[in-house]
């Protein structure tokens, strides 16, 4: 059974970063994707970055230099490094993973397990 617990969510001021980190266990070998989503309150979910198993990652178009996601394959842990913030950021964030690649390609929610999510709260 997948499970996700994300963590590293928290409080801080615009203008500074923080690293979400999200530990997986009974995840797939090999041939996978892991993902960082977020909701902002009001909006809906939406894609930050995905990282295929074999190192390849996309970002979503808007957080591009902003957001480094990363994998440890061997801990099975996924990581979202996250700079310059500002309030826009402030939202849920999910950590996620799929049994395909996802090779830049967000997907249909259904096809990913889900972590329950980690709070990042950022003050102007």
């Amino acid at each position: 059974q997948v499970q996700l617990v994300e963590s590293g969510g928290g409080s801080v001021q615009a203008g500074g970063s923080l690293i979400l980190s999200c530990i997986a266990s009974g995840i797939f070998d090999s041939g996978y994707c892991m993902a960082w989503f977020r909701q902002a309150p009001g909006k809906e979910r939406e894609g930050v970055a995905t990282i295929d198993s074999d190192g390849v990652a996309n970002y979503s178009e808007s957080l591009k230099g902003r957001v480094t996601i990363s994998l440890d394959n061997a801990k099975k842990t996924l990581s979202l490094q996250m700079i310059s913030l500002n309030t826009e950021d402030t939202g849920e964030y999910f950590c996620a993973a799929r049994r395909t690649y996802c090779h830049g390609d967000w997907g249909d929610y259904e096809m990913y397990y889900w972590g329950k999510g980690t709070l990042v709260t950022v003050s102007s």
